[in-house]
């Protein structure tokens, strides 16, 4: 498979790289640092520099992949759009060249409550995730109003460990049990299994270790 990855400098976003190599698919890594990352060197991998915002430069990364990572991070403070705008500008790249496939990372905030809340809106949800959570909502709105195959992986905390390859996931709502933390490795990945396997197609995802 030929995967493009978009934050690939990121933790999260290298993790993607690395586990995406070691189990034989091709990758685009797009992003403005990618011949600075801590990327590794191999045959299947290309590094594509590039702006995040730029229509013509994104529409190129996606063109004649089979699907699309998207590990965008940024500031939470509700400063940095990129999760929001980012997503935007990867949506309408994969409508116009007829990619179809892609799997993001949002936040726990954007999963469910109950039936009619999300966890965001719960009285005792920390201030201080409120702007990054109303970034991931964005995000997943402009994934939700398209017509592509999506999955929005919805972590707690991201702790920079390898893969053990013992996590819960759940669709929609949180991981139960939910120990509020998951390793950079197991979130990979699951990501990496997902693409393959389907499972939460149109549906936000919890997950945990």
């Amino acid at each position: 498979m030929k995967i493009v990855i978009f934050g690939a400098t990121g933790m999260v976003g290298t993790e993607l790289v690395k586990q995406a190599l070691y189990n034989g698919h091709s990758v685009k890594a797009f992003g403005r640092n990618v011949f600075t990352g801590n990327l590794p060197k191999d045959d299947k991998l290309e590094l594509v520099q590039g702006a995040l915002f730029d229509a013509g430069q994104v529409r190129q990364a996606i063109k004649d992949c089979d699907a699309v990572l998207s590990a965008l991070g940024g500031a939470i403070n509700g400063t940095d759009v990129t999760r929001s705008l980012g997503m935007k500008n990867i949506v309408e790249q994969m409508q116009e060249t007829g990619v179809n496939r892609i799997i993001g990372i949002g936040g726990l905030g954007i999963l469910n409550y109950n039936e009619i809340r999300l966890l965001m809106d719960q009285k005792d949800f920390p201030p201080v995730y409120l702007p990054v959570s109303i970034e991931h909502k964005k995000a997943l709105e402009y994934l939700q109003n398209s017509k592509l195959q999506w999955t929005f992986v919805c972590p707690p905390e991201i702790i920079n460990a390898p893969a053990t390859g013992v996590f819960h996931t759940k669709a929609d709502y949180p991981a139960s049990p939910n120990n509020l933390r998951i390793n950079v490795g197991d979130l990979a990945l699951f990501m990496l299994k997902e693409l393959q396997q389907d499972q939460y197609l149109q549906h936000r995802v919890g997950i945990s270790n």
